[in-house]
């Protein structure tokens, strides 16, 4: 049985979503009336075998996907009632991203990839931002550094500061430990707990990792498409 929060409450609405594909071999439902809900700074791990259809329904969360059915709805606002630019726009605006490959611009430092979404906002003190942001990550010496002088570990920091920089209402990571050796992934996936109770921001985690998964208040569990269970501590 879903646990949903109050309506009141509710940052994040997935309402009956599915999302139908049709190739040469016909067609193929990924998901299938995924319904439920997250309060303001919660945490929820999907979790589920590689195909279940993770992925595509964070890319549907974030508007990047378009659903065949259903809809997502973020503090009371129907995503896919927005137009193109229009749910970029939100996404830029509340939305932080962290990805199992990083994601920075590699001809950018990470003081720059940081300062990037605040530069995009037009806020005006960007760069006291970005560089308190990599203080609070570790990153304090590294400002200067381009990706392709840092270890994993440390891109993963920098893409965690992109991502909270901007105070986003809902952090949306995929796999985010899922290049990193065992210690590095423990020691990002801590910092990036932390960083959500402080900043209070909802959290929606993919992974593959049960431990992992049951560091987050609610797991959600996908298969071939479908939720079969929604557990919460």
């Amino acid at each position: 049985m879903s646990v949903t929060s109050s309506p009141a409450a509710e940052l994040v609405a997935v309402e009956h979503v599915g999302k139908t594909v049709v190739d040469a071999t016909g067609q193929f439902d990924i998901l299938t009336d995924i319904h439920f809900s997250l309060a303001q700074g919660q945490t929820l791990a999907i979790v589920g075998a590689s195909g279940s259809g993770k992925s595509t329904l964070l890319s549907i969360i974030a508007g990047l996907d378009v659903p065949t059915r259903g809809t997502v709805r973020l503090a009371g606002k129907d995503l896919f009632a927005l137009n193109e630019d229009d749910r970029a726009a939100w996404r830029a605006s509340k939305l932080g991203f962290v990805f199992q490959s990083f994601q920075l611009l590699n001809h950018l430092s990470a003081l720059e990839n940081v300062m990037l979404p605040l530069e995009l906002a037009g806020r005006r003190d960007a760069r006291a931002r970005a560089t308190d942001m990599l203080d609070r990550v570790g990153l304090a010496q590294r400002v200067g550094a381009f990706p392709r002088v840092l270890s994993g570990g440390e891109q993963q920091r920098v893409a965690l500061a992109r991502a909270f920089v901007v105070q986003p209402a809902l952090l949306l990571a995929d796999e985010p430990t899922g290049s990193l050796d065992f210690a590095t992934g423990e020691s990002v996936m801590q910092l990036m707990l932390r960083l959500n109770r402080e900043q209070g921001t909802t959290l929606v985690l993919v992974t593959h990792d049960r431990g992992i998964a049951d560091r987050c208040e609610r797991r959600i569990t996908l298969q071939a498409g479908r939720i079969v269970a929604d557990d919460q501590s």
